[in-house]
C-alpha cells in the first residue's frame, strides 16, 4: 500500500479523473478528504461506497479562498493532518477568442489556476510545519500545445505548469514536492459527449489509438505521491497515448 497512513485532500474529486484519483488513493491505503461543488449525490455514493475507509466529502468552491481555508480546516480535524494535496477541479468554457465573453474567459480562470493557488497557499502552513508534502497539479496537454476554441482552458493549465514549477523551487528546501499532471483525451463525462466520428478523429491522433481512462492518471498521482517519487518534483508528466512527444 504505497500511501499507508498518509492524509490527503482532493478537489473535484465527486467524478471524472477526481473520482479516479480517490479511488486510487483509498485503496492504497490514504485517508482522504475531497470537495465537490454541486455533485452532492454523487459525492455520496462515492464515500458510501468505501464504508471501511476514512473518505469524508467537503463541499467548496475551489476558486474561493476562504472555502479552501475552510477545507483545509475541516480536513486537518478529520484527517489530523495533511500529507498530499490534489489539485484536479476545474471547468471548461469553450469557445473562439472573438465570441468568448469576458466572465466565460474569467471563471475558468479562476476555477482552473486560482483554485491551485487558493489550495496550496492554505495547506503551507501544516505541510510546511510538518517539513514534508507532496502536492499534484492537473493541468492538460493543451497547456502546452494549444488548442483552439479554448484560450481560456489553455491559458488557465499553462499557468498551472509555471505555478508548479516555481511552487515546487519555493518549497522544495521544506522537502515538499510539488508536480503537475498533463492528461491527454480521457474517458470522462466530457469525452462521452463526442460522437464517434469526434472520437475516431482524435484517436487518429493518438499513437495508441485510444482514450486513456481515469485510472491511468489515478495511478501516476499515486506514484508522484508516494515515497518513490521523494526525488522528482517541478515537473509535468504528460498521460496521452504518446499524442505529445
Amino acid at each position: 500500500m504505497k500511501l499507508k497512513d498518509k492524509r490527503a485532500i482532493i478537489t473535484g474529486g465527486s467524478r471524472g479523473i477526481g473520482k479516479a484519483i480517490v479511488e486510487e488513493f483509498l485503496a492504497e491505503g490514504c485517508s482522504v478528504v475531497f470537495t465537490y461543488q454541486s455533485s452532492e449525490e454523487k459525492a455520496k455514493e462515492l464515500v458510501n461506497k468505501f464504508p471501511n475507509s476514512k473518505v469524508f466529502s467537503f463541499k467548496a468552491d475551489a476558486s474561493n479562498l476562504s472555502e479552501a481555508e475552510a477545507t483545509v480546516k475541516f480536513a486537518l480535524e478529520k484527517l489530523g493532518g495533511v500529507d498530499i494535496l490534489v489539485n484536479n477541479a476545474g471547468i471548461t468554457k469553450d469557445n473562439l477568442l472573438l465570441r468568448m465573453s469576458e466572465s466565460d474567459f474569467d471563471s475558468v480562470i479562476n476555477a482552473n489556476l486560482n483554485s491551485v493557488f487558493n489550495y496550496t497557499k492554505s495547506v503551507m502552513k501544516p505541510m510546511m510545519g510538518q517539513r514534508y508534502g507532496k502536492i499534484v497539479n492537473l493541468t492538460s496537454v493543451v497547456g502546452i500545445i494549444g488548442n483552439p476554441g479554448q484560450a481560456n482552458y489553455v491559458a488557465s493549465k499553462a499557468g498551472v505548469i509555471g505555478l508548479t514549477k516555481s511552487n515546487a523551487k519555493e518549497f522544495a528546501s521544506r522537502n515538499i514536492c510539488v508536480n503537475a499532471i498533463a492528461p491527454g483525451f480521457i474517458d470522462t463525462d466530457m469525452t462521452a459527449k463526442l460522437n464517434d466520428q469526434q472520437k475516431e478523429a482524435i484517436t487518429n491522433n493518438i499513437p495508441l489509438k485510444r482514450l486513456g481512462s481515469g485510472k491511468d492518471v489515478a495511478m501516476l498521482a499515486v506514484f508522484l505521491c508516494s515515497p518513490d517519487s521523494d526525488y522528482i518534483t517541478g515537473q509535468t508528466i504528460t498521460v496521452d497515448g504518446g499524442m505529445v512527444m
